[in-house]
């Protein structure tokens, strides 16, 4: 006779458990690898991921300090919309000009685009 055994229901963790300066050392570090790939980047694809990684620490701070400080409130959430809207657009654009780059010169380098600086 063969008994079935319940699996342990494991308790997730939730927010009040993961102390604030661990989310804090998440979001710095996820910053400093953005801001990393900003500066040592030539890829303008790699650019605009790199500053889609700041916006998304960025996130992760509005959202973590409204959820240990002001709990009860969302504008920490709302912000965070904002962002991700903003980031939206930012993307598309950003996308459709290096398309365009791409289609005029065969090339997504950043040294490659001298005539969009006038």
């Amino acid at each position: 006779m063969q008994i079935l055994r319940q699996p342990k229901q494991t308790r997730r963790p939730d927010m009040n458990s993961i102390p604030l300066t661990h989310i804090l050392f998440v979001s710095t570090a996820l910053f400093c690898i953005g801001m990393y790939g900003l500066f040592t980047r030539r890829n303008m694809i790699t650019m605009l991921m790199s500053i889609e990684l700041m916006l998304n620490s960025v996130n992760i701070n509005f959202v973590a300090f409204n959820k240990y400080l002001w709990p009860e409130k969302l504008e920490g959430i709302f912000f965070t919309l904002f962002i991700i809207t903003i980031a939206a657009a930012e993307a598309a654009i950003a996308i459709a000009i290096i398309i365009n780059l791409y289609r005029s010169h065969n090339s997504i380098d950043v040294e490659d685009a001298t005539e969009l600086k006038y």
